[in-house]
This record gives C-alpha cells, structure tokens and sequence, in this order.
C-alpha cells in the first residue's frame, strides 16, 4: 500500500468542527462535573479538542461528541489524556488523548 502524503500515523486526522462533553473517570468524586470543549481533529486512534480547563497528563476521561449533522456518527468512549499545551493567542488548552474504549450506546 502506497501512500500519498506525508502522514506517518497509522490513522489519518480529519479535522472536524463540533462540541465536546467529557468528565474525569479517575476523579474521587462519583458525581464528577461534566465539561464542554470543541474538538479539532479526530483519528481512528485519538483526538485532539480544546479546553478552558488543564487536564493532568494521563487523566482518564469519559467523552460524548455529537457532531451537528446527522451524517456523521455521534461518539461515546473513554480516553486517556496524553498531551496538554497551553494555546498561545486564546484561553484554553489543546488536550491531546488516546480513545482506550468505545462504547456502543445502540445496545
């Protein structure tokens, strides 16, 4: 398989525009607060979204994303945090993460 790009990832990025609720599976508090952020990019592996709130490298985080069309599948899965950086010329955080387990919200 031949290809055509510079992209040395296993899965390509695709760039997506849409909302983002997550909340910490690894927090003491059962009852943990449910954030928002906007995702950037998304990949069969991972996901980068932006978020007014820093996360601890290998936090451990339940998200739902539901894109704004209906052609695109919504997605329910836990993720571990593998990358944070604050931006340079906004509030808020590029949170960098790993998809560990998806969940099928169908069954």
């Amino acid at each position: 398989m031949t290809r055509e790009y510079d992209e040395k990832r296993d899965f390509i990025r695709i760039d997506i525009d849409c909302d983002i609720t997550f909340k910490k599976l690894d927090s003491d508090d059962p009852a943990a607060e449910e954030m928002t952020g906007q995702v950037a990019n998304l990949s069969g592996r991972g996901m980068m979204f932006i978020s007014e709130v820093e996360l601890d490298k290998n936090s451990l985080l339940e998200i739902n994303i539901k894109p704004k069309n209906i052609l695109t599948p919504s997605l329910h899965a836990n993720v571990k945090v593998v990358r944070v950086i604050k931006q340079r010329h906004a509030d808020g955080y590029e949170i960098g993460a790993v998809i560990k387990e998806i969940y099928d919200d169908e069954e």
